[in-house]
């Protein structure tokens, strides 16, 4: 695998971390977006390939048994998340700057791969409060669900110091334009 340029988004579910991203992927025509693999099923309006690379969980555990994965982790029970090799390897190949959208513990191990090559973004809700508020207006998490990722955020938000920056998605807007400057000046480094 080269090593190129990477930025990695890593936050609790509900951050704004994805809508970020997709601002952030009109201003620059470098950036490519890493696919992630994962082993839950498809949410309504996902599509394989596109939204994730959605594998069984045989599937899945075959994948990281055959060294597949650059990073992978069991989030949840019974779902996985991971970076394919061979995700990074087609985005260099095409010259592109890589851009991820991982959790916390993703965001981690992908930063110590690329080293001073990524720039590691941790997006941080105004309050744990916005963040529960937030994940419940989606409408797309049962009551434990919810539970879970709540439980789960508060010790991702612990873990903020280790990422280059931590952006404070109190306004959306002004979360994009400090990203962008931030992204600006790394990838012009």
């Amino acid at each position: 695998m080269n090593k190129r340029k990477a930025i990695l988004f890593s936050a609790p579910s509900g951050s704004g971390k994805t809508t970020i991203i997709k601002q952030l992927m009109k201003y620059f025509d470098c950036f490519e977006f890493s696919i992630s693999a994962t082993s839950r099923a498809p949410r309504a309006g996902e599509r394989d390939g596109v939204d994730y690379y959605f594998l069984s969980p045989e599937m899945f555990a075959e994948r990281v048994k055959q060294g597949d994965f650059l990073e992978w982790e069991e989030v949840y029970s019974g779902i996985c998340y991971g970076t394919l090799k061979s995700e990074i390897d087609r985005i260099c190949e095409r010259g592109k700057v890589l851009i991820f959208d991982v959790d916390v513990n993703g965001g981690v191990n992908i930063k110590r791969y690329f080293g001073d090559d990524a720039l590691a973004v941790f997006v941080k809700p105004p309050s744990i409060e916005v963040l529960e508020q937030r994940l419940r207006s989606r409408g797309t998490e049962s009551e434990e669900s919810i539970v879970k990722r709540m439980g789960r955020s508060t010790e991702e938000l612990k873990r903020a110091e280790m990422f280059d920056v931590t952006i404070v998605n109190d306004d959306l807007d002004r979360a994009v334009e400090e990203t962008r400057r931030v992204v600006e000046r790394f990838i012009q480094s």
